[in-house]
């Protein structure tokens, strides 16, 4: 092995899962630990992984970047597979309104909300959109986050929702991070549509569906399938209609009532489904069945002050889980993954090593990227974190404070502290 452009050496504990496949049950805490590591990268690929001793096999070139880990714990990148980058404009406003015990739906219907975030991105423009994801792209990647999924959803026309979509191509382009798109036009139904709703998915399924697949901006479609918002054979309708466009469907499921999202995402197929504090014990087997997803958002629980996801029921029935930000204005105004994980590992119960494995591995399986990044191993895209911790346990034990040291993007050193 000789030449390579990036070489990490001193790695103290080397900690990540392995595959290309999401893993469930008790698969989900097995993760490979390398002491006294090394990794090579080669044109943002992993070359070589493995103990010091066997550091005499490899020539450094003239160029070759050396970074000492310092005797440190590091990972993958971290991979949040549910956020909605795309808004205009905070409502910090709502909070005192959840502290008097106002519900979600309640603000919505009374125009606050998602509505109050689609007003607000209506009016912004494309360059406004793309320099608040920017800005919000940033505190992820300082947090160790190297891809992201983004929905749009805050448009709700034609016109705002690919505006939004674009700005996801026009930040994936730009930054750093790594961003996958997502359609989520059926996010709620707009003000204008409120008498209509028929309209408004018939709107959804012959012109924004379309146009999206046309011009290839979006390679998942996402619904809100909720009381009050989409019910279950509105939603299916609006997923296999992504489908027939080439749209791989995920589905926002039994967040807020048991509507049965999590059985309707595994009938159509959906890659994930997301959120599940109230998916049955039947929409669990159904999700096994299907070998769908759970994508969890703890700190949407932790921030609402709801209930959170039967995540160990979830586990133990063998479904791969994956962890993320949920990041949006309203429910979870936060960017840092690592939070989510120390609140998954507090309140989900879930170990270390199981948490690893969703914020990388089964996070990448996700959105689609297992067989390129989620684990250090040869071959996939260098994505690496060195974190200012001594093991893994360290970093759910230290928690509330930002812990990584050095982010390395497909080769490339992007956060150095």
């Amino acid at each position: 092995m000789t030449n390579p452009d990036l070489l990490i050496k001193n790695i103290g504990v080397l900690a990540t899962p392995v595959g290309n496949c999401p893993v469930g049950g008790n698969r989900q805490g097995d993760i490979k630990l390398i002491k006294d590591a090394f990794i090579a990268v080669k044109d943002g690929v992993i070359t070589g992984v493995g103990s010091a001793e066997n550091l005499v096999h490899i020539t450094l070139g003239e160029k070759t970047v050396v970074i000492d880990a310092g005797g440190k714990l590091v990972t993958p990148g971290l991979v949040d597979p549910h956020t909605h980058l795309i808004f205009s404009g905070w409502r910090q406003k709502e909070l005192s309104l959840k502290l008097k015990g106002m519900k979600y739906l309640e603000i919505l219907k009374m125009g606050g909300g998602i509505l109050s975030t689609v007003r607000n991105t209506r009016k912004a423009s494309l360059e406004e959109l793309v320099s608040n994801g920017m800005k919000s792209l940033d505190r992820m990647l300082e947090h160790g986050t190297t891809t992201c999924e983004a929905k749009s959803g805050y448009g709700l026309n034609l016109k705002d929702e690919l505006k939004s979509l674009a700005a996801i191509r026009e930040l994936n382009r730009c930054h750093p991070l790594d961003v996958v798109p997502t359609f989520m036009g059926a996010h709620a139904v707009p003000e204008e549509y409120r008498e209509n709703k028929k309209e408004y998915i018939r709107l959804i399924v012959e012109e924004m569906i379309p146009r999206v697949a046309r011009d290839k901006l979006a390679e998942f479609c996402d619904v809100f399938c909720e009381e009050g918002v989409f019910d279950i054979e509105e939603s299916r309708y609006i997923l296999e209609s992504g489908k027939a466009h080439g749209l791989i469907p995920k589905l926002h499921a039994d967040e807020i009532t048991p509507m049965g999202g999590a059985k309707l995402a595994a009938e159509v197929g959906a890659l994930s489904a997301e959120h599940l504090i109230y998916a049955t014990d039947e929409g669990i087997r159904a999700m096994a069945e299907a070998g769908t997803i759970a994508v969890l958002l703890p700190g949407t629980s932790f921030y609402l002050g709801e209930s959170f996801a039967r995540a160990r029921t979830i586990i133990e029935a063998g479904i791969p889980v994956a962890l993320a930000t949920d990041f949006n204005p309203g429910s979870s105004p936060t960017e840092s993954l690592q939070l989510v994980m120390n609140i998954a590992c507090l309140k989900y119960r879930m170990t270390p090593e199981e948490v690893l494995t969703a914020v990388t591995l089964n996070s990448a399986a996700a959105v689609n990227r297992a067989s390129t990044i989620g684990t250090i191993e040869v071959g996939k895209q260098a994505d690496i974190v060195i974190w200012d911790a001594p093991d893994l346990d360290f970093i759910f034990y230290h928690y509330g404070v930002n812990l990584v040291r050095t982010v390395i993007k497909k080769g490339r050193v992007v956060v150095q502290k």
